[in-house]
């Protein structure tokens, strides 16, 4: 009996001792809420330095330029009309092509309206009969090398039995000879191979310079032949295809010999096709051909258009208002001129059929509609959408897209 209460006093204080807080026990588990808070942080850091980085990794290296704000008009100035006379447009740059040789045309890549850039291929001749002439000069190149080799051998023994008495001179003469021979054979085969080469390089019709097809003159299986210069672009007989630079386009008119005087160089004018009476395109006397023609009493006079369109056409008819000089003394006081916006004309690219730039914004290009006006020394009056303090990438590559990221040379 006493041995049983005191086994159930034992445990009771043992349970009461288990109850008890050990107030100088260290706190094991007090570390781990900070270290639970950080690991989240750090994790956060590293995913947007990671982001930062791939972000400048990706981002698309550019050459940028400045839009410049100038206090007065961006043109040839123009007043009241001194003189009008009729013309055409005309490409300064103009080029009828046809082949080097004549032959049939196996292959034809452009249409009318076709832009081509400088060295693209235009068309191609059957080469067929090119093909085995080179062939054949190949293997006469490989048969002259053989006996040049042949020669070379021979002579080498002659010049050996010549040192042992065996052989005479003459011989050994003979055969140095016949070493000039295959040398010079050698070449002349050479000269053959690269004659059939250049022979079938010519089978190949390339574009001579950048610009727009206005008129294809042969078709697939028709024979075609070289051209002389001077040809008229819609009767020669042979070519190819008539080419033209669209950005040389300019006005040829005639002036009568009692008004050339009245012209001077940079004279300004206006340009009107008579396909839009509605539009006026600004312009610049460029050249007064130094004669005239005697049978019309007039003379040739050149007009370079500072503004122009898609939707101007080579022979289009046009006249020309040429314009008196505004003199600075004549311009009121208080007049004050428009400020004018220029971008530079690489910066101005086309996107879905309307002209756009891209500015640099906080490291992305933002792509912003544009209207522009007449370009000159590589610089475009910028009518409308831009303020002229942004900074814009000049020849955007054609993926770039707004908010792709950017980074700017040097």
């Amino acid at each position: 009996m006493g041995g049983s209460e005191e086994t159930t006093l034992s445990d009771l204080k043992g349970e009461l001792a288990s109850l008890r807080i050990d107030r100088d026990r260290p706190a094991k588990v007090a570390w781990r809420w900070p270290l639970l808070l950080l690991v989240p942080l750090l994790l956060l850091l590293g995913g947007l330095y990671a982001f930062r980085a791939r972000a400048a990794f990706s981002a698309v290296t550019v050459e940028t330029g400045s839009v410049t704000l100038t206090s007065g008009g961006g043109g040839a100035p123009g007043g009241s009309p001194i003189l009008a006379a009729s013309g055409y447009l005309v490409a300064r740059r103009k080029a009828v092509v046809s082949a080097k040789i004549q032959g049939r045309l196996a292959e034809l890549r452009v249409e009318e309206g076709s832009r081509v850039r400088e060295g693209e291929l235009i068309a191609r001749l059957e080469s067929s009969d090119y093909e085995a002439q080179v062939r054949r000069a190949t293997a006469s190149v490989e048969r002259a090398q053989a006996d040049l080799a042949e020669a070379e051998r021979q002579a080498r023994v002659a010049r050996g039995l010549t040192a042992e008495k065996v052989m005479a001179q003459d011989s050994l003469d003979a055969a140095e000879s016949r070493v000039r021979i295959a040398q010079a054979a050698l070449g002349q085969a050479r000269a053959d191979l690269g004659f059939a080469e250049a022979q079938l390089s010519n089978t190949r019709i390339l574009a001579p310079f950048t610009g727009v097809v206005v008129k294809k003159m042969a078709e697939v299986g028709e024979s075609v032949a070289p051209i002389p210069p001077g040809v008229n672009l819609s009767t020669s007989s042979g070519a190819v295809v008539a080419l033209a630079d669209l950005d040389t386009l300019e006005t040829e008119v005639d002036v009568s010999e009692s008004n050339v005087a009245r012209l001077g160089p940079e004279q300004p004018a206006e340009v009107t096709v008579e396909a839009f009476p509605d539009r006026k395109y600004r312009a610049v006397l460029r050249q007064i051909i130094p004669t005239a023609d005697r049978t019309k009493a007039t003379v040739q006079v050149k007009v370079t258009l500072l503004e122009k369109d898609a939707q101007l056409r080579p022979e289009m008819s046009a006249k020309v208002q040429f314009l008196e000089r505004e003199k600075a003394e004549s311009a009121e006081p208080s007049a004050v001129p428009a400020p004018v916006i220029s971008a530079p004309a690489a910066a101005i690219v086309q996107r879905d059929g309307r002209a756009v730039v891209f500015e640099v914004v906080g490291g992305r290009a933002r792509q912003r509609g544009v209207v522009a006006g007449a370009e000159r020394q590589g610089q475009v009056v910028v009518k409308e959408g831009l303020r002229g303090t942004e900074t814009l990438v000049v020849r955007p590559p054609e993926t770039l897209k707004d908010g792709d990221a950017v980074r700017t040379k040097g």
